[in-house]
């Protein structure tokens, strides 16, 4: 199965407690493609200004990702400065220029509007729908949002929700949304709206998968090393689509190891400034933090 991802694309400025990266590669596309392009095909879709370099994004072209639909406009590239302290769970954002993204209206080349999986990233809810309205023979749609979106454009977002198989969403970000503070009661209407399945992201403490009756919960692996939190999120995402668009299938069973998964890259995109940890990952590697997640999560049968 074939993913198509719109997002953005950008440089971040990020500082934490653990260093500091100026003019890093970000952006919701980006970190999703990071993880995504290890596990199956990608056509990506974004806009970059004319001082983006092309180098930047060598690894992506190199894991086979089609860069067709990255669009060069006149300008300058999205531009986002944030700041961290110890609670890593919590970004303060000191400048964004959106630069040509103020203008961005997704394209999508004829030949990809048959993909099997669309990510809609965080953009725009009315974006987010011009690109449903493009796309055909659709297996699964999904798509992330944020508070911004949700606080400034909620009826747009809720109807572009009502389009999609499958939202992901963190928890602060579901609780916005629906005025739930139970994260479960959240999920359900969520789901009312039109999904089949939710995920929620809980930083650190994990994720939580609702799809019919069934719940189920993806531990946060305890890490000793962790540098940069921004792009966990699409990272997630990238590991978790990636994962069911090479199975080629929508069973429970699929769903449950691709939230692992998720948390897989997840958990491998905050070891370091920006999707550095991404770049230079390789599947042994993960094979191997999958086993650190299997163990972490297991235990025997308890009868009493």
């Amino acid at each position: 199965m074939s993913i198509l991802v719109i997002g953005s694309v950008a440089f971040d400025h990020v500082k934490t407690p653990f260093g500091e990266a100026p003019e890093a590669l970000g952006g919701s596309a980006i970190h999703f493609s990071a993880a995504a392009s290890l596990l199956a095909k990608l056509r990506l879709v974004g806009v970059v200004g004319e001082d983006f370099p092309q180098a930047r994004i060598e690894f992506l072209k190199n894991r086979g990702v089609d860069l067709a639909g990255l669009e060069i406009a006149k300008g300058k590239t999205f531009r986002w400065k944030g700041e961290y302290g110890f609670d890593l769970n919590v970004a303060k954002t000191l400048d964004t220029q959106l630069n040509v993204f103020a203008d961005f209206a997704p394209k999508i080349p004829e030949s990809w509007k048959d993909a099997d999986v669309v990510f809609l990233g965080n953009i725009h809810p009315a974006l987010q729908s011009r690109v449903l309205d493009q796309v055909r023979k659709k297996r699964l749609t999904a798509l992330d949002t944020m508070n911004f979106w949700i606080e400034g454009e909620p009826e747009a977002l809720k109807r572009v929700i009502a389009r999609v198989d499958l939202v992901i969403i963190n928890e602060g970000e579901a609780r916005q949304l629906t005025k739930e503070a139970s994260l479960v009661a959240a999920a359900r209407k969520i789901r009312s709206l039109g999904p089949k399945v939710v995920v929620i992201k809980r930083g650190e403490y994990g994720s939580l998968l609702f799809h019919g009756e069934d719940v189920f919960s993806a531990p946060g692996l305890p890490l000793e090393t962790v540098k940069d939190p921004t792009g966990a999120g699409d990272s997630f995402a990238g590991g978790f689509l990636g994962f069911i668009a090479s199975r080629g299938d929508l069973s429970a069973g699929t769903l449950r190891q691709g939230v692992i998964m998720g948390s897989a890259m997840a958990s491998f995109n905050v070891e370091d400034f920006s999707c550095r940890r991404l770049e230079t990952l390789t599947l042994p590697e993960i094979n191997r933090r999958l086993e650190e997640f299997k163990r972490l999560a297991h235990f025997e049968e308890i009868r009493i």
